[in-house]
């Protein structure tokens, strides 16, 4: 038995590879509780037993391997880094456990294979079975083939690779050993229901027998397709379907079609071994097949048919022997050896298949000549050879040779080649057969079916109706159009009867994608003409256009809004420039006119003009036109003739005759002469006036129609609408209107200023005569033609009527084209004028989007209206919703600034309520409309979120997402879409519903485009898993997509891409490849054409021509025009250039502009997104030894999508200075980003540990610096580091903390306590711990004394899993080699010792005498230091050492050890500054030194603090200035006033008791100025650790000092609790107290209450009165969850630990119930989850039947009363606040609960009648109208002198009967005396009345306290000013409630004697006795001041702290009686002293 007490001490690892076979056993027994109980699959527990696991399988005792066996199954199922074990376990498996006799074993060694496949390492196990089918031992063999079968069965054929198999399956059905053959056969079964008929090829060489069997067998197979039944780890969600699918009644096959067709589709052609032939060749075989005798040519054909009848061949160099095959086809005379070599052909071409599609083109065309052969056999064979070789190649490839054959004269040749073609034909899809290869098909069969040979004439019947069968009619009617009627029926008959090899599908596929190309016919027709009827067919389509213009147009016109307008005036002016040169001429004179005119008319025409009689006017007009028209251009003066006709009459002219002749000569003088816009303006108000005239209308517009052709349309349109709609006349209104619909028809819409008309046109439709508002309408639908349907856009807001006219004129026009120009454009013939004006006139209609008035909406999407977005409650976020909505219906067209609405709408996209989320669609495409194609800017982070809704399982929402991507994709284009990796992450996601809709979108919009982005690409690999995806339709659309991703990727690229794809997939894949490569469309036509099909994309295209146009127009311009034009055309061209280089620049521009974006882009649950990935392994976790490619590459793939690209391309240079410039730039980001670094932590920390591989120390160091900033960032912004980040990045921090350079190790240990304030400090442990075990001893020594300061700072709680495990590693090294790893090992348990003494020898176990020898130096060492350190210590944390039981720690492992560290205190600091974070670290270490190195500390402290801190307060401003105060050294360290904070703080703390004091009054005169309190927040925590500590310290040290004079400690006790008292009175300041700091100090004040030492000190029971008092306000004041929390925790506590007196216990149950009282009023503000998260924790370390055993029945109480008040407040909803419990069937809370709310279910009808409040409520309820006229009534007694007493007795017993009362209205309204008199008064009532009875109660609990948990008391604490009412009581009240105790004190000091138990200061807190406590208090302080005083004039010459103690606003000494003024004056007395 010696030998067993040896071993058993060895922990797990040690024993699983002990000598001794029991000791193995054991390991493993252990090994396998421990693998089950470990939760964290990457806990490092797993690593030590990495290279032990071969052993627990390869044990060499079969009773110890059967239990290593279980244990290795555990270790693979739940670690993850088992998968690095594979290979030496499956090895050790197959050898060392498939031989055991034992059937258990061989069981648990296949599971172990199992469990590996599922952890998907199946290749690995594949490989090392199939190792083991070579070995001798054939029990080794069949349980080999056993578990293959196994696998097959479970994961099915896609996981488990077929291939090796059935490779071997041959070689194991001729085994010896019939047990494998029989295995085999099984396993042959179990293949064949995979893969069906495939598997027959492979096996067909085998043993006939066994064929029949097996035949038998397989005929037995079920014929349902076969499910996989077990899952890989990564297919979980496959799992939970199937599992689902089973809970439904098992047989899935309704839902999983798609998994039946994508098993069997395996081809046995892949399964195949190739065969190599070439080298089996007979040696003499070339010269044979030359040879003169036939039979030797035949022998040597035989040799090769015999080797081609191998099904796969291997590819090589078959070109001669193809050749000499060739030649015997075509040149041997003997028939036999044509059709010999024909069959030899056609098994070259099986066998090689698409390998052999090279030699094809040269044996096609002899085998078709050949055909001239009439044997049947022959013609066979060819057939066969050719059929065979067709499907090697495609048609397109042979086509040429067929075609050259087709005009033999032969008929037999012609039949055959057509019967050939119809063949060909079936194998073809509408696209491997384009009309590029139906029209010479078409054409040639034509010829034949018009044949003389009838065989001829049948075979092109068959051919034809084949291609019409498989193109469809569409395709192929155009080349049938002269075909005669009965061949076509014929034709018809043929197709009828065709049978396609894709299936009927075919056809009709046919039909529906013939629709596309059609268009393309227009596109073919000659000349401009074809390209006016495209472009104008372009104009229809209104997205289209918007587009391109969007892209051609925007980016100027952002910079100079007023061109919009005016260009469509500037522009075509200069178009026409060369030409028209546009006159700007001077107004003349009418003298000069008449002079002008008198040179070129005849005089009597002059004289005649103003004649009275209109027979001589008449003739004058007729002279003048004669003259007109004989004039030479450049002799007319055009202004002086008009004037002329202006002259008097004018327009006025009464006679029609001489009118019509006026305007008939206007009209000529404008086409005649250079006709001027001054001469215009002379003429057109006369025009405008006359055309309304219905004689002389048409004369007048024909003139308006030659003026628009000098002066250009767009002027004279403006000039002629605004002068009609400036006069009344309604018939002039409309004519100008449908003049003006006829003129833009004629000259085209180019330049025409929209704007101005739409305005002129809003007023026509508003006008009250019809005929306008008709003449509007179709002005409106003429302009439809060219705008499109963005024109709508403006009558949006008209009258629904008026709307429908408009719309129904729309319709009207929706089928036409606008028509070409055939004015203005005459006098401009400059080449290719055609096309440009086409592209101008274009651009026009596109420029509408821009004109619209656009608002900007940004004011209204308010914080408020974002949060409303954002609420928990959905009806809520609807109303947000619906705000939007109305906001952007009222605004129509916006600007793009649209606030935080992104973000907002973008987390809506995921809302759990579908409703919303279609909502949140339709606004989305709402804005889209709204927003224009500004919306771009948008894509990124609005756009690609719609596109992961398409994966919603709601088919209705996916049809909203796709509709609103149309609607945005309509104003982008599709370029913005495309950029970036967002698209294919996407892809990536396995959703089959995201993928099916988005490969969709892509089919439909890619074939458009013109280009596309490289990151195309980057979708590739996923298109390729689409391709192979589980579902039926994911896979058809990734196959319809796949020819578009080809047109814009090229062939190459895609097949470049399969490389990494497994070996089978990759040779799908790239048959899919090479068959879309035969169906690639064409891209779109160029620019010109592009317009009419293409939608996203055409902005490309149309730079092109825009631009050359622009410079040809812009060279015509400059040379002919005067410096004004210059300037304009200048400016078109200039524009259109602008844009044409815009798009060649953009990347430039783009990167530049990003620079300044932000660099962290937040992606919504973009982090969850990648923790979800990488838990389910569908990336690689982040955990290596080096970082290899392809972790490198997963992380830059993750962070395209959330770092901006620019820093991205830095952060992953090659050279490491551009990773230095990366860290500079994160670091100026850091502070303006903080949610964007936040939203990418965890990739910026995986980036970084990549930095910390690089060898440069230059990176190293910046990063260390960047780490700094970044965890100080973090902790202000209370961020805790999840499991997945602090995984992946604190290992590879430790590892630099080994580095040789001290610097680099100084400022990782600078991180590493940083990091202690945003994660555990007990989670950080096991990382140290794990870094103790490197073999570089630096960091080994580092790590340890890290743990030790973990200790130190922390306690023992932070060693993990348990103290004792982590010391007994610790220990391991105090033998190290290395002498600094011994001494940090020493130091770090020296520590332990210190904080927990003696015990620590217990947990460490063993040592060797060695090394235990130089423990216990070192230990005496350390105890020389100042006194009894480590006893101290180890008292100082009670509750840390009750912690630790066994039991205790373990249960609150999880939680409490949170809770108890520090970690939680400096979390909840609220507000900090930046030197917060360091101080609780800086100060504990003090507290050490103070406490072992008092003397030191002495001198320095007070010393330091007294300088001329009082300057802190003197000026009432914030203490900027004051700062400086501190101390002459201090200035640099305390800049600011939180470090001034941190520094009094951490000498409360101080050994030195005056020091402590001091800080104290510091402190408290901080909280008593209410504009300097503020300053604390931030530092309650802090401060109430250190006051903690100065507890501690004088309950552990002070107290036993002999020497200490006990007044010093009474004076101390008094400073602590007083300025406690005023902290817990602010109640904002109250409530930043942490959870467990609070429950330090209710442990700290609860032990001082019970200190007996305390109630012997002459003042003892005051200050146990005072801590009364304190915990009362700790209670009410603190946050009432931490409260409540900090109390089950410490009563948890309690209770587990022995040491505690029950008495403790007792009164932290009393506290309790004090809280449960308060619970009516607090219950909103507590949140219920933690309390229940809390209550449950406590029910599970004391279940009911432990309760039951304490020895009082109070714990059980308690719990039951708090729940019972809980439930009754809360009502059912209780239930709703289990959601923080993990698991909540363990819990017996919910079941309790649900019992009680049964109960008061039950009770409910029934009065709560259990406490006197309850009934109070409820009369309060009954009566509440009568409250207040009663109260009115009593307190207009006491105000009339005579009834005041009785009023005051009412008072007194109404507020005795309503406890709840609430008097403070009444008497907020009175003076300050009536108050104070009316509080007197009910003082006096109640000490006359009640005197006894309170004596009685003070002395102990009342005798109905005892039976109670919850006392019925009637006074509650505020009973005194009777507000019980849980309002929010502010300071000024807790005044006057101290003046009221004071004043009490006069009364009551007698009974100052009897200490009173905190239960009556709880019951009744508002007795005496706890007042005079207080007035107790205020003495101590105001003696204190004086001494301190004293003290500081001789220390510091008066210069001292201006600190008036804690009693400011509480001193007073116990005098009888006082009065407030009475205090006021004595306050100013002390303050003036001071002075």
């Amino acid at each position: 038995m010696g030998d067993d007490s040896e071993w058993m001490k060895l922990p797990i690892d040690q024993k699983c590879e002990h000598k001794l076979w029991k000791a193995r056993l054991n390991g493993y027994e252990e090994a396998l509780k421990l693998f089950q109980k470990i939760d964290d699959e990457k806990s490092p527990e797993w690593s030590k037993y990495l290279g032990l696991i071969k052993k627990f399988v390869t044990d060499s005792n079969a009773v110890a391997q059967l239990k290593g066996l279980e244990a290795a199954l555990a270790y693979v199922e739940n670690a993850h880094v088992a998968g690095k074990t594979t290979g030496e376990v499956a090895s050790g498996v197959v050898n060392k456990v498939f031989n055991q006799p034992k059937a258990r074993a061989k069981e648990l060694g296949e599971d172990i294979c199992l469990m590996y496949i599922e952890i998907e390492k199946g290749e690995a196990i594949q490989e090392e079975l199939l190792k083991g089918l070579d070995n001798k031992n054939p029990k080794i063999i069949v349980a080999c083939i056993e578990t293959l079968r196994k696998a097959l069965s479970e994961f099915g054929s896609k996981i488990i690779s077929l291939k090796p198999i059935i490779k071997v399956l041959p070689k194991l059905f001729e085994s010896r050993e019939k047990a494998v053959r029989d295995e085999a056969k099984l396993l042959a079964v179990e293949i064949y229901r995979w893969i069906r008929d495939a598997l027959r090829p492979p096996l067909q060489n085998i043993n006939s027998v066994q064929l029949k069997e097996l035949e038998e067998e397989w005929i037995k197979v079920s014929s349902a397709a076969p499910k996989q039944t077990r899952f890989l780890r990564s297919q979980q969600e496959l799992k939970a379907k199937f599992e689902q699918q089973q809970g439904l009644g098992g047989d899935a096959d309704g839902g999983d079609d798609d998994e039946e067709e994508a098993v069997p589709q395996v081809d046995a052609y892949e399964l195949l071994e190739a065969v190599e032939i070439l080298s089996k060749l007979p040696k003499d075989f070339y010269e044979k097949i030359e040879a003169k005798k036939w039979q030797e040519r035949k022998e040597a054909l035989e040799a090769v048919e015999l080797l081609v009848k191998n099904p796969k061949l291997e590819s090589g160099d078959y070109a001669d022997l193809v050749k000499a095959l060739k030649k015997v086809v075509g040149k041997d005379t003997n028939v036999m050896l044509v059709a010999l070599a024909a069959k030899c052909l056609a098994g070259l071409a099986t066998g090689l298949r698409k390998k052999f599609g090279q030699y094809a083109g040269h044996v096609v065309p002899t085998i078709l000549e050949k055909f001239k052969e009439k044997k049947p056999q022959v013609v066979q064979a060819l057939q066969e050879a050719i059929d065979a070789i067709f499907l090697t190649t495609t048609l397109q490839n042979i086509s040429e040779d067929i075609l050259a054959v087709m005009d033999n004269k032969n008929p037999t040749i012609k039949q055959q080649t057509s019967l050939f073609i119809a063949r060909s034909f079936r194998h073809c899809t509408p696209s491997t057969l384009p009309k590029s290869l139906l029209k010479p098909f078409c054409a040639a069969l034509l010829k034949h079916i018009n044949d003389s040979a009838p065989e001829v004439r049948d075979a092109g019947f068959e051919a034809l109706g084949t291609a019409l069968k498989v193109a469809g009619e569409k395709a192929v009617n155009p080349f049938l159009a002269d075909v005669d009627k009965l061949k076509l029926d014929r034709i018809k008959e043929c197709a009828e009867k065709v049978e396609l090899v894709y299936g009927k599908k075919a056809g009709g596929a046919a039909e529906k994608k013939e629709g596309k190309p059609i268009t393309g016919k227009t596109t073919a027709l000659p000349g401009p003409a074809g390209d006016k009827e495209t472009k104008d067919a372009a104009t229809k389509p209104g997205p289209l256009k918007k587009t391109s213009a969007v892209k051609a147009g925007v980016p100027p016109k952002k910079g100079k809004p007023a061109t919009a307008a005016g260009t469509g005036g500037a522009g075509p002016k200069s178009k026409k420039g060369p030409e028209t040169k546009e006159i700007f001429e001077s107004e003349l004179s009418i003298e000069v006119c008449e002079e002008k005119a008198a040179a070129v008319l005849p005089a009597s025409c002059i004289q005649q003009l103003d004649s009275g009689n209109w027979k001589e006017r008449l003739a004058c007009m007729e002279e003048f036109q004669k003259a007109v028209e004989l004039m030479e251009r450049s002799e007319m003066p055009c202004q002086a003739l008009v004037r002329m006709l202006a002259k008097k009459p004018g327009w006025k002219e009464t006679n029609f005759q001489v009118m019509q002749m006026k305007l008939h000569i206007v009209a000529l003088i404008a086409q005649k002469g250079n006709f001027s816009k001054t001469s215009a303006q002379v003429v057109l108000d006369g025009l405008v006036d006359k055309v309304g005239d219905v004689k002389c209308g048409t004369n007048a517009k024909e003139a308006m129609t030659a003026i628009a052709e000098a002066c250009q349309l767009p002027w004279t349109a403006e000039q002629v609408v605004a002068m009609a709609f400036s006069q009344k006349n309604p018939k002039n209104q409309s004519e100008t209107l449908n003049w003006l619909s006829n003129a833009i028809k004629e000259f085209g819409f180019s330049g025409l200023n929209v704007k101005a008309f739409i305005s002129n046109v809003k007023t026509a439709l508003a006008a009250t005569n019809p005929a306008v508002r008709t003449s509007a309408i179709t002005l409106l639908g003429v302009m439809y033609l060219y705008v499109g349907p963005s024109l709508r856009m403006f009558f949006e807001d008209e009258k629904p009527a008026l709307l429908s006219q408009i719309d129904a004129e729309f319709e009207k026009m929706q089928g036409q084209t606008a028509p070409a120009p055939t004015r203005g454009i005459s006098r401009h013939s400059v080449g290719g004028g055609d096309d440009g004006e086409e592209e101008e006139q274009e651009e026009v209609g596109n420029d509408v989007v821009d004109l619209l008035p656009r608002t900007d909406i940004g004011d209204k999407i308010t914080a408020e209206l974002v949060s409303k977005i954002g609420d928990k409650n959905w009806k809520i976020r609807k109303e947000g919703l619906d705000e939007v909505t109305s906001i952007i219906n009222e605004a129509k067209f916006i600007q793009p600034n649209i606030g935080e609405l992104p973000a907002a709408l973008k987390g809506r996209l995921n809302d759990s309520n579908k409703i919303l989320v279609q909502q949140t669609l339709s606004i989305l495409q709402q804005l889209a409309t709204a927003m224009g194609p500004n919306i771009k800017q948008y894509v990124k982070n609005l756009g690609i979120p719609v596109i992961t809704v398409l994966g919603d399982s709601k088919n209705n929402v996916r049809a909203a997402a796709l509709a609103t991507v149309n609607a945005w994709a309509e104003q982008t284009g599709m370029k913005e879409w495309l950029e970036g990796e967002d698209l294919s992450e996407e892809l990536k996601k396995e959703n089959p519903f995201l993928r099916q809709e988005l490969l969709g979108w892509l089919a439909e919009k890619l074939p458009a485009l013109r280009s596309v982005p490289s990151d195309l690409l980057l979708c590739v690999p996923h298109l390729y898993s689409c391709l192979e995806d589980r579902n039926g339709d994911v896979r058809k659309k990734a196959q319809d997509a796949l020819p578009f991703f080809m047109m814009h990727l090229g062939f190459e690229k895609m097949a470049k891409a399969t490389g990494k794809l497994k070996p089978t997939s990759k040779d799908q894949v790239l048959a899919m490849l090479e068959k879309a490569k035969a169906n690639m469309p064409a891209k779109p036509a160029p620019p010109a054409k592009a317009c009419s099909r293409v939608v996203g994309g055409a902005a490309p295209a149309k730079f092109q021509p825009a631009s050359a146009f622009a410079d040809d127009l812009g060279s015509n311009t400059m040379e002919s025009k005067p410096d004004l034009k210059k300037a304009k055309a200048g400016g078109l061209s200039s524009k259109t250039k602008v844009q044409g280089k815009k798009v060649v620049s953009k990347p430039n521009l783009k990167e530049d502009d990003d620079k300044s974006g932000p660099v962290f882009i937040i992606v919504p649950n973009g982090k969850e997104q990648r923790m979800r990935e990488e838990k389910a392994l569908k990336v690689l976790k982040w955990n290596f030894t080096t970082p290899r490619d392809e972790y490198i590459e997963q992380l830059k793939t993750q962070m395209s999508t959330c770092v901006a690209k620019w820093l991205q391309d830095e952060m992953f240079h090659a050279d490491f200075q551009h990773h230095n410039k990366a860290l500079t730039v994160m670091i100026e980001h850091l502070e303006s980003e903080k949610d964007g670094v936040i939203s990418c932590l965890d990739l910026i920390l995986k980036w970084l540990t990549l930095r910390f591989f690089d060898t440069n120390t230059s990176v190293l160091m910046k990063a260390l610096e960047y780490l700094k900033l970044l965890f100080n960032l973090l902790s202000q912004e209370e961020y805790h580091l999840t499991e997945n980040e602090a995984s992946s990045f604190i290992p590879y921090l430790i590892l630099k903390v080994g580095e040789p350079k001290d610097v680099i190790r100084k400022d990782v240990r600078a991180i590493l306590n940083r990091m202690c304030l945003i994660y555990p400090a007990s989670k950080m442990f096991p990382f140290i711990m794990e870094g103790t075990k490197s073999k570089n001893s630096k960091q080994r020594a580092e790590c340890l004394e890290e743990l030790g300061c973990l200790v130190e700072s922390y306690g023992m709680n932070v060693c993990q899993p348990t103290p004792g495990k982590a010391l007994k590693e610790m220990a391991t090294h105090i033998g190290d080699r290395d002498n600094t790893v011994r001494n940090a090992a020493l130091n770090t348990i020296v520590t332990v010792y210190n904080v927990h003494g003696d015990q620590v020898f217990k947990l460490i176990g063993n040592l060797s005498e060695k090394d235990m020898s130089m423990l216990e130096e070192r230990i005496k060492r350390s105890a020389k230091r100042p006194s009894s350190a480590p006893v101290r210590q180890a008292e100082e944390k009670p509750q840390r050492t009750q912690n630790i039981s066994a039991n205790a720690s373990m249960i609150r492992k999880g939680q409490a050890e949170d809770m108890s560290s520090k970690l939680n205190q400096n979390r909840n600091m609220g507000s900090h500054s930046e030197t917060t974070h360091t101080v609780p670290r800086e100060f504990q270490l003090d507290l050490d030194e103070i406490e072992n190195d008092n003397g030191t500390v002495r001198c320095e402290m007070p010393a330091l603090v007294q300088h001329k801190l009082d300057d802190i307060f003197e000026p009432v401003l914030i203490p900027e200035p004051k700062i400086r105060a501190v101390s002459p050294h201090f200035d640099d360290m305390h800049s600011n006033t939180a470090s001034t904070i941190n520094f009094v703080i951490s000498q409360v703390a101080s050994g030195d008791i005056n020091t402590s004091i001091q800080a104290l009054t510091q402190i408290d005169e901080v909280l008593k100025q209410e504009d300097k309190a503020e300053a604390m927040s931030g530092h309650i925590d802090q401060f109430l650790i250190a006051t903690l500590m100065q507890l501690r310290l004088i309950y552990n040290t002070h107290m036993a000092d002999e020497k200490l004079d006990k007044d010093e400690i009474v004076r101390l006790y008094s400073c602590i609790i007083g300025s406690m008292i005023t902290l817990f009175q602010i109640e904002s300041l109250a409530r930043e107290a942490s959870t467990g700091v609070l429950k330090d100090l209710m442990h700290g004040l609860i032990t001082l209450m019970l200190d007996s030492r305390v109630e012997d000190l002459e003042e003892g029971e005051q200050v146990i009165r005072s801590v009364n008092l304190l915990v009362v306000k700790v209670l009410e004041k603190s946050d009432q969850t931490n409260i409540l929390s900090a109390l089950l925790v410490l009563l948890q506590d309690s209770l587990l630990a022995t040491a505690n007196s029950p008495k403790f216990s007792e009164l932290v149950m009393k506290c309790l119930w004090r809280m449960v009282r308060l619970l009516p009023e607090t219950i909103n503000s507590i949140n219920l989850d933690r309390i229940l998260l809390d209550i449950h924790i406590f029910m599970k370390v004391f279940p009911k039947e432990k309760l039951k055993q304490c020895k009082s029945e109070f714990p059980i109480r308690t719990l039951k009363t708090l729940l019972h008040t809980l439930c009754k407040l809360k009502g059912p909803k209780i239930l709703d606040h289990l959601t923080m419990i993990d698991n909540k069937n363990e819990s017996e809370l919910e079941a309790h609960l649900c019992r009680l709310m049964k109960h008061t279910m039950d009770q409910s009808g029934k009065a709560d009648k259990d406490t006197e409040k309850g009934a109070s409520r409820i009369e309060e309820k009954a009566s509440k109208a009568k409250v207040n006229d009663i109260l009115a009534e009593i307190f207009k007694k006491i105000g009339s002198k005579e009834n005041t007493k009785e009023g005051l007795a009412e008072l007194y017993e109404y507020k005795k009967k309503y406890s709840d009362a609430d008097i403070e209205p009444f008497l907020k309204n009175s003076s300050q005396f009536f108050q104070s008199y009316v509080e007197r008064g009910l003082r006096l009532i109640e000490t006359e009345r009640e005197g006894k009875g309170r004596i009685a109660t003070s002395t102990g609990i009342s005798p109905q306290m005892e039976g109670t948990c919850v006392p019925a008391s009637t006074h509650t604490v505020s009973s005194s000013i009777g507000n019980t009412n849980g309002e929010e009581v502010g300071p000024s009240v807790y005044l006057e409630r101290l003046k009221i105790l004071r004043q009490r004190c006069g009364l009551d000091n007698a009974k100052q004697e009897d200490r009173p138990p905190l239960t009556s200061l709880l019951s009744k807190p508002a007795l005496p006795t706890v007042a005079s406590s207080t007035d107790m208090l205020h003495s101590k302080l105001s003696q204190l001041r004086e001494s301190r005083e004293q003290y500081q004039h001789l220390d510091l010459d008066s210069n001292q702290t201006h600190s008036s103690g804690i009693g400011t606003t509480l001193a007073s000494p116990s005098s009888a009686a006082a009065n407030i003024d009475d205090l006021k004056k004595r306050l100013e007395r002390i303050k003036s002293s001071r002075k």
